[in-house]
C-alpha cells in the first residue's frame, strides 16, 4: 500500500506522469536515472512517449534534469518528495482561489478551520512552517 501523501500527489498528475513519478518516488528507478531506466520499467510504452513525459515532469518542477558530461543524455532525479509537491501545489491552488474569489475564499477557509481537531491544528502549524 502506498502512503496517503503519495496517493494524493499522484492524483494531481496525469496517468502517465503518475506512473512515472510512482516509480521515481518509490525508489524503483534509482537516481540519477536516464529515460531508458524509466522505459525499462514500462516496456509497453514507446521510448519517445516516456521521454516526452519525463521532460514535461522536469518542466513542471517534479524532476531535476542535468546533462550527462560528454554525452547527449540527460540524467534526472526527483526534485522533492510527494509531501513537498503537495505543499507546493496546495499553496499555488490557494493563491489561485484567493485571486479568483477574494474574501469569499478566505471566509470558506475560516469556516473550515473552525471544524479542525487539535491534532489537525498541530499538523497544519507544522506544514505552514515548511
Amino acid at each position: 500500500m502506498r502512503p496517503p501523501n503519495m496517493q494524493r500527489a499522484l492524483r494531481l498528475l496525469g496517468p502517465l506522469e503518475a506512473r512515472i513519478m510512482r516509480e521515481v518516488w518509490s525508489g524503483n528507478v534509482r537516481p540519477p536515472f536516464v529515460v531508458w531506466d524509466v522505459q525499462a520499467r514500462m516496456p509497453e510504452l514507446a521510448y519517445t512517449t516516456v521521454m516526452t513525459t519525463v521532460v514535461r515532469l522536469a518542466e513542471k518542477g517534479l524532476l531535476d534534469a542535468e546533462r550527462v558530461p560528454g554525452q547527449r543524455a540527460v540524467s534526472y532525479e526527483a526534485a522533492g518528495t510527494p509531501e513537498e509537491f503537495l505543499v507546493r501545489t496546495s499553496r499555488q491552488r490557494v493563491e489561485e482561489l484567493v485571486r479568483l474569489y477574494g474574501d469569499a475564499a478566505f471566509a470558506a477557509f475560516a469556516a473550515r478551520l473552525d471544524r479542525l481537531s487539535d491534532e489537525q491544528r498541530k499538523r497544519l502549524k507544522l506544514l505552514s512552517e515548511q
